[in-house]
């Protein structure tokens, strides 16, 4: 069964417009994980527009699941990781100025930035995934980087899903294709939704992991995160 990590963002989003603690992200990182989420994602961001820094080093105390930190690594952000230790970090690409993440690494460009990044990670024993768009070439590069995992970032697929769902999949199939063949393990996130996740689980080979937010919250706006995240599992597991 695919894994469920629920980013809470916009939890934060949310409760950062009024200035106050309401919503309680920690007493909805709780509830989340008591409805059944697999894992915890935050990306919190040089700016704090959401997640707070704060908010990273508190989470530790309440997530029973997987934690997963992205970001972009800047100094200030290898450091905080290192300090948490979360049980995985995913590196994605994205500047100061982006208002959310729209490109995967070049890895082989990168290639000599991200290595010895990815090291200090594993040596502290947390998993490393990198986000990269599903082209094969560049899941090779994540593999001569040395980190364990790759996130396919899914924008590209959610976007055409509705016009053809079997031309939207397809790089995505030969990228994870690559990725098992090599050893990497497999995540995804980006626009997935209730509406395309069940397909796109359906035919990624290997998929372990899907992070989802922006979707997820929006649906719980309507349905309720305690109907809403088994939903998601069904899907998963069908």
């Amino acid at each position: 069964m695919v894994s469920l990590s629920v980013n809470i963002n916009k939890v934060a989003t949310l409760r950062n417009a009024r200035g106050g603690n309401v919503p309680n992200l920690l007493e909805v990182t709780k509830d989340l994980q008591r409805y059944g989420a697999q894992g915890i994602t935050i990306h919190p961001r040089p700016d704090q527009r959401h997640i707070r820094f704060e908010d990273a080093f508190a989470l530790p105390n309440v997530v029973t699941t997987e934690f997963n930190i992205e970001g972009n690594p800047i100094p200030e952000f290898i450091e905080m990781v290192l300090e948490i230790r979360p049980t995985q970090v995913t590196l994605v690409p994205d500047g100061n100025d982006v208002l959310t993440s729209n490109a995967g690494w070049d890895t082989l460009t990168n290639k000599d930035f991200l290595t010895p990044i990815i090291k200090r990670f594993k040596e502290a024993g947390i998993r490393t995934s990198v986000f990269v768009d599903p082209i094969v070439e560049m899941v090779e590069g994540a593999f001569e980087i040395g980190t364990d995992r790759i996130e396919l970032y899914t924008e590209a697929f959610a976007s055409r899903y509705d016009q053809d769902p079997n031309k939207a999949i397809t790089p995505y199939i030969d990228a994870a294709k690559k990725a098992n063949l090599l050893g990497l393990g497999i995540n995804a996130g980006h626009d997935l939704s209730l509406d395309n996740i069940a397909f796109f689980a359906k035919n990624i080979p290997g998929l372990l992991e899907v992070s989802i937010g922006h979707a997820l919250i929006c649906e719980s706006l309507y349905l309720g995160f305690e109907n809403v995240i088994p939903m998601y599992l069904q899907r998963l597991s069908s």
